[in-house]
C-alpha cells in the first residue's frame, strides 16, 4: 500500500481543487440566475443549481478527506 502513497496524495489534491471549481461554478451560476442575468429561466431553478453544485461540492471534498485519511492511516500502520 505504501506504493500508492503519491497517488492518494495527488489525488486528494485535484480533488479537492475539482471540489471548489464545482463550488465556485455553482454559486456564479446559481446567482446569475437567481439575479435574472440569466434568459428563460425562473428565479427558482437558481436555488436548485446552488443546491446541486453544493452537493457536489461536499461530495468531492468527502472524498478528498477520505483519501486523506487513508493516508494519515497507512502512515501510521508504517511507524509501528
Amino acid at each position: 500500500m505504501r506504493e500508492h502513497l503519491g497517488f492518494l496524495k495527488t489525488s486528494s489534491i485535484v480533488v479537492k481543487i475539482a471540489a471548489w471549481i464545482f463550488l465556485f461554478f455553482g454559486v456564479v451560476g446559481g446567482l446569475s440566475i437567481i439575479f435574472g442575468a440569466v434568459a428563460g429561466n425562473p428565479r427558482w431553478m437558481g436555488a436548485v443549481v446552488l443546491v446541486v453544485y453544493t452537493f457536489f461540492f461536499f461530495f468531492l471534498f468527502l472524498l478528498a478527506k477520505i483519501a486523506d485519511l487513508l493516508i494519515r492511516i497507512i502512515n501510521e500502520i508504517k511507524k509501528e
